[in-house]
């Protein structure tokens, strides 16, 4: 008996020094789920992780009532290659255009205006463009790099994020890596 414990650790040990890997099946719904969906935040959320740990950041701009924007919420949002690449390489972040709650980042406060029926935030980030949806990349200081406006293939959106998440953006135009791709 003790040769069969003995050579249980000593196979395992051999398999990791091989580089196999193997994964015990999961029966937790909620972890298998986490998986396959972003991991959304708030905009105080990712500012406070980007302090700890550097991370460009992405931040949809939707309104509850964009037709555009539940469709890229139900195919874009919910590609598997699109969650795993922004859940590694981005913070991401969901923000209503026309949310009422105020968000304090930076000692400023961005609250809902009125006149504009929209946040004072979504106004910045789409530098007063207000078209549905909105993807907006921000850098690791929490620098704007660019809004891109309108509906996203899942397939175009990857690329635009790896565009961004890979730092492309620093040595070529999007024109060029467009046809490198």
């Amino acid at each position: 008996m003790q040769k069969k414990t003995f050579l249980l650790p000593l196979f395992a040990l051999m398999l990791m020094l091989s580089g196999y890997t193997f994964s015990v099946p999961s029966h937790d719904k909620n972890k298998e789920a986490a998986a396959t969906q972003i991991n959304w935040l708030t905009m105080e959320e990712a500012a406070a992780k980007i302090k700890k740990q550097p991370r460009k950041v992405m931040i949809d701009v939707y309104t509850d009532w964009c037709g555009w924007c539940k469709k890229m919420d139900k195919s874009t949002f919910t590609d598997p290659a699109v969650v795993a690449y922004i859940n590694k390489n981005y913070y991401a972040v969901k923000l209503d255009a026309e949310g009422k709650k105020p968000i304090t980042l930076n000692g400023h406060t961005y609250t809902f205006k009125p006149e504009y029926k929209a946040h004072e935030l979504a106004i910045a980030l789409l530098q007063g463009q207000m078209s549905y949806p909105t993807t907006v990349y921000l850098d690791e200081k929490f620098n704007m790099l660019t809004p891109v406006p309108g509906y996203l293939d899942a397939k175009t959106f990857y690329k635009i994020l790896t565009y961004f998440g890979d730092n492309h953006h620093k040595s070529m135009t999007w024109q060029d890596y467009e046809k490198k791709k």
